[in-house]
């Protein structure tokens, strides 16, 4: 046998107890055909030629061992190279063994050493007279020793710190090692006279990983591979083992994918080397531990019962036993090393498992995160713990909103039908209205506040915990008047929850804003939908001006929502655009919409689009709206939905599908008078439009006195029987707030306009249409004089009037260099506005450009463009291409 540094070294001398020195423990391990040199570590470890000691301290399959024999197998000089598995039995064993490996690496030793006479004792003598030759070097003396860690005898410590002290620049030993070395590494490092490579810098990177699977012959993409990496935290062993048992597998990235660690070979590896080697009740708490993502050694010791896990756990961080410190008294263990310790839990103790879960729930509900205790808590099956943690924790509002939402759900859907405590009754009743079943969340509510209120009648039952329910009860209470339409309910539910909240921990309320921010979100849609506009607006604003921590930032978006609402009903359509477009910016940063902000934002935006008159968009703003997570969650928002709908419809010309959108607005415990109101109004538009003024008249008739929506309709439709008399008393009725924007007084005006043209007044016909057209301007609000009739295109073709329309509401003058046509020609008609990408479309028609050309300029299907041209086409009322450049340019789009 020849090793890898020269010729097969002569027959070694015996040790202490006359056993031969055996030869193997001299050779450099050989590296595979695979191994991987990384350059990065090649050069750290060359760092251990300028300082006396080197540290080479790692977990077992680290890489440690092939990584100093690739380094010592690279020099010049010969290494002393020694493994210590067979040498740390005694210090005369071990150093009979340092000797014999400083004189296979060439180094002249005296006879006047001598050598170790007892297996367990060594000269001081022998130690001073190798020191001494060895300080006396020219050039030093590489030694390293693998395996340090079986050397556990303190003396062999303080004996190797004796000899590299007093050898000088003679000597520079290397230390192989799983566990930090005994000697004095401190005034070592005080010294800048070490060199130290630890764990984390031996694992690999994920190019490192990368080009290792190549080496393996498997070429995987970099996110397969990164995968890869965290699963095995760069663990060498971890690494090479997956990537052999993947090159025999038909489809190695799928494998990988799925591989159970506790199936291969990793699994035995790590029993074998970690857990086996472990006193019987090291490994009895491993396994314990083996359940917890994390553990202190006060949790370690509530599910061993004994009161030792902090020396243990200590100890097997530093002997890098795959356990890592993280902090503040926490550790954890390597992912797969805890994936194969669980398995072997299951195997062995099959029962022991969910009441390791149970112990560490009680445990963790006193002392740590809520998260882990209901993980705990659900894997024991112990779901009246995990329900009673979440309520007690004034965290039942996580599961209507924040981050957790959806762990929450998943995690409680797997909750059967026992046990049934009040707080089992609050999360089942909380999942269902999360889901807006208004039904079965009362049934469960109602039965959890009759639980309590018995409860309440036995003074050890009083306290936080019992507040933290009936509070809970509270939330849960607002939000099914919400979702009911019933805003007595939620003043009532609101007062109950305000009284409460001063009888629970003010720590746990302030860790869960959620809660209370859901109740005030709540109460103000509920107030919102009884007509109380200030004061829903004064609740809203409470939320929506909390500041975007993440547990409320769903929730102030959907306050916005419902401000922009608020606006828009006050008719100004720009300020609720504003707050609308916010949402659903946000939305869109956020990811999935949360219910029902985000679709309430939608649908202020559609009802802004209609009365602009730019009916796609107000469609396309519905179909967003019916995109959100329970888009229509309560009355609220199917009343909105069945407004702005019906509108579309009627402003598309299909008034019997507006009848039918404006019917679907009922449903709730109380009507709510501004939503009665506006459904009326497009029934009563629908009626209108198709010759039945008389309905029209009788369905306004019933209607509240006070509403403008529903005066100026009636005005319009006592004028379209012929009563004019009746539509003057109507007007003197019609009195605006204050408060009241664009969309109410440009109507208001026109009607009044109307009114005076039917009695002769045309001054004052056309002072109020000139004041409707100004106001209306700046909002862009066309639908209320698309609305107004066919009275009203006479006037706009006059002077000044025509003036105050052209460009926004009819087209403009000609384009330069376009004269229009001497012929008389009928006026334009109101057009709706183009989109964006149908200009661009008509840029490119102008410019002579085929289909196929503007699909490919526009990085769009030829299709999509047809689709474009399509609908800009009826838009514009033309059938060709020329016509429709013609009409843009005459429109000033162009």
């Amino acid at each position: 046998m020849l090793d890898e540094n020269g010729p097969e070294p002569a027959t070694p001398h015996a040790d202490p107890r006359g056993n031969p020195l055996l030869r193997t423990q001299f050779v450099i391990p050989a590296r595979p055909a695979t191994f991987l040199r990384r350059e990065r570590l090649d050069e750290h470890l060359d760092e251990a030629l300028l300082t006396p000691l080197t540290v080479v301290d790692g977990a077992a399959g680290a890489g440690k061992t092939l990584l100093v024999a690739d380094w010592a197998a690279a020099r010049d000089r010969r290494v002393a190279w020694l493994t210590a598995r067979l040498a740390g039995k005694g210090c005369g064993t071990f150093w009979a063994y340092l000797l014999q490996a400083l004189r296979l690496a060439d180094v002249t030793l005296s006879g006047d050493i001598g050598t170790p006479a007892e297996p367990g004792h060594v000269d001081d003598a022998l130690l001073t007279r190798l020191a001494g030759e060895l300080s006396a070097r020219d050039a030093p003396v590489v030694v390293a020793i693998d395996d340090y860690d079986q050397a556990t005898d303190p003396e062999i410590a303080d004996q190797l710190d004796f000899v590299l002290q007093q050898a000088g620049r003679g000597m520079r030993l290397i230390l192989v090692t799983r566990t930090e070395p005994l000697l004095p590494l401190h005034r070592y490092r005080a010294a800048d006279a070490i060199t130290e490579i630890k764990n984390a810098e031996l694992a690999f990177t994920p190019r490192e990983a990368a080009d290792l699977l190549t080496l393996h012959g498997l070429r995987l993409p970099d996110d397969d591979i990164g995968a890869l990496v965290n699963r095995t935290q760069g663990w060498a062993a971890g690494l090479r083992l997956c990537a052999l048992a993947a090159r025999g597998e038909g489809d190695p990235r799928t494998y990988l994918k799925g591989f159970e660690a506790d199936r291969t070979t990793i699994a035995d590896y790590l029993l074998a080397e970690v857990l086996k080697r472990q006193p019987p009740q090291t490994q009895d708490l491993l396994l314990r531990l083996s359940i917890l993502e994390r553990f202190s050694p006060e949790l370690a010791d509530a599910l061993t019962g004994r009161t030792d896990a902090g020396l243990i756990l200590t100890g097997l961080h530093r002997e890098n036993a795959f356990v890592e410190y993280l902090g503040h008294g926490w550790f954890r263990f390597h992912p797969l090393f805890a994936e194969i310790l669980r398995a072997h839990l299951r195997v062995c103790r099959p029962r022991l498992e969910p009441e390791l879960h149970r112990r560490a729930a009680h445990w963790l509900r006193r002392s740590g995160s809520l998260d882990e205790t209901l993980g705990h808590a659900a894997a024991a099956d112990d779901w009246e713990s995990a329900a009673d943690a979440l309520v007690d924790d004034l965290a039942i509002g996580e599961i209507f909103t924040g981050l957790r939402t959806d762990a929450l759900s998943e995690l409680f859907s797997r909750m059967g039908p026992e046990p049934t405590t009040p707080a089992t009754d609050l999360v089942r009743a909380a999942r269902h209205l999360a889901q807006c079943d208004v039904e079965r969340g009362l049934g469960r509510l109602k039965r959890a506040e009759r639980a309590l209120t018995r409860q309440s009648g036995s003074s050890e039952d009083d306290g936080p915990g019992l507040a933290a329910a009936r509070l809970s009860c509270a939330l849960l209470e607002v939000t099914a008047a919400r979702l009911t339409g019933s805003p007595g309910r939620a003043e009532a539910a609101a007062r109950t929850a305000e009284r409460l909240s001063s009888e629970v921990p003010g720590r746990r309320l302030e860790e869960h804003p959620e809660l209370m921010a859901l109740l005030v979100t709540h109460l103000g849609s509920a107030r919102l939908w009884a007509g109380r506009f200030q004061d829903a607006r004064a609740a809203l604003t409470t939320v929506a001006d909390s500041g975007r921590t993440a547990p409320t930032a769903h929730l102030r978006e959907e306050c916005l929502g419902h401000l922009a609402l608020i606006d828009y009903l006050n008719g100004w359509a720009a300020r609720a655009e504003r707050k609308a477009s916010a949402v659903a910016a946000a939305a869109g940063r956020c990811g999935p919409p949360a219910a029902p902000g985000p679709g309430l934002a939608s649908l202020v935006l559609a009802a802004v689009a209609v009365d602009r008159n730019e009916l796609d968009r107000a469609e396309a703003h519905l179909d967003a709206a019916a995109d959100a997570r329970h888009p229509l969650p309560d009355p609220l928002a199917r009343a909105v939905h069945a407004l702005v709908t019906g509108r579309v419809l009627l402003a598309r010309g299909d008034t019997r599908a507006a009848l039918e959108a404006a019917d679907r607005a009922a449903g709730a415990d109380v009507t709510s008078p501004w939503a009665a109101a506006h459904t009326t109004a497009v029934a009563a538009a629908a009626h209108l439009a198709d010759g039945r003024p008389e309905m029209a008249v009788k369905l306004l008739a019933e209607e509240p006195e006070g509403e403008p929506v529903c005066l100026v309709g009636a005005v319009r439709a006592e004028l379209a029987v012929g009563r004019t008399g009746a539509a003057i008393e109507l007007l003197e009725r019609v009195r605006p707030q204050g408060h009241a924007g664009p969309a109410i007084t440009v109507r208001t005006a026109l009607a009044r306009a109307q009114v005076a043209g039917e009695v002769g007044d045309v001054a004052t016909q056309r002072r109020l249409v000139a004041r409707a057209l100004e106001e209306a301007r700046r909002e862009r609000l066309r639908s209320p004089f698309l609305e107004a009739g066919p009275w009203l295109r006479a006037l706009l073709r006059t002077v000044p009037l025509r003036g105050l329309a052209e460009g926004w509401l009819v087209p403009g003058p000609p384009s330069p260099g376009h004269p229009e046509p001497v012929q008389e020609r009928p006026p334009l008609p109101v057009v709706q506005e183009l989109s964006g990408r149908e200009r661009d479309v008509l840029r490119r028609l102008a410019e002579m450009m085929s289909t196929e050309e503007i699909a490919a300029d526009l990085y769009v299907s030829v299709n999509t463009v047809k689709t474009h041209i399509k609908s800009a086409y009826r838009k514009l009322a033309v059938n060709r291409r020329q016509d429709a450049v013609r009409r843009a340019r005459e429109l000033g789009l162009l």
